[in-house]
C-alpha cells in the first residue's frame, strides 16, 4: 500500500507538472506567438470564409465548423501588422471567447511547446503597444522570442476600442 501512495504523488508526465505550461505556437509576419493549449478548440488548414458586409477590417468573415458559425479574425489586421499578399497560405486556430467561436487566421501553425514557467517574463517595455495590449508576456527561446497572447483580451472588442483611443 505504501508504494502505491508514493507513486500516486509523482506527476504522471513531465509535460503536465505545475512548472510548465503548454502553448500552441504560430507565426504571423515572421513573429512567433503562442496561446495556451487549453484555449484552442481546433486547428484548420483549409476552410471557406464568407465575407460579412460592413464588418470591421480585422473580421474576414465567417465559416461553418461542424454546424457552428465561427467568426474569422485576420490576426495581421488585428495586431496592426503588414497585410499578407494575395494567395499567401494561411491556417486557422479556433478559440472560444464568451461562448462564441473565433477563427484566428495566422500565417502558419507550429508545434505545441511545453515551457517552464521559470523562463516566462512579463511584457518588456520595448514590446510594441499593440502587442502589450493583448499579451500576457514573453518567453525567450533559443533562437526566437515568443509572445504569449491573451485570447480574452485579443477578442475583447470593448478593450480594443479603449486601447485605440
Amino acid at each position: 500500500m505504501t508504494a502505491t501512495t508514493e507513486s500516486a504523488a509523482e506527476p504522471a508526465h513531465p509535460l503536465h507538472s505545475e512548472a510548465t505550461q503548454e502553448f500552441v505556437t504560430f507565426t504571423i509576419a515572421d513573429q512567433l506567438f503562442g496561446i495556451p493549449v487549453l484555449k484552442v478548440q481546433d486547428v484548420l488548414s483549409s476552410y471557406q470564409i464568407t465575407r460579412i458586409p460592413l464588418a470591421p477590417p480585422e473580421v474576414m468573415g465567417s465559416l461553418n465548423l461542424r454546424g457552428r458559425v465561427v467568426t474569422a479574425i485576420d490576426m495581421r489586421a488585428r495586431l496592426g501588422l503588414v497585410p499578407r499578399g494575395d494567395g499567401d497560405d494561411t491556417m486557422s486556430i479556433v478559440a472560444e471567447h464568451e461562448g462564441e467561436l473565433y477563427s484566428l487566421v495566422v500565417d502558419a501553425v507550429g508545434e505545441v511547446l511545453a515551457l517552464s514557467t521559470e523562463t516566462f517574463d512579463r511584457n518588456p517595455p520595448t514590446l510594441g503597444a499593440k502587442f502589450r495590449a493583448v499579451s500576457d508576456g514573453i518567453y525567450r527561446l533559443d533562437e526566437n522570442l515568443m509572445v504569449v497572447l491573451d485570447v480574452n483580451r485579443l477578442l475583447d472588442y470593448g478593450h480594443k476600442e479603449a486601447v485605440a483611443n
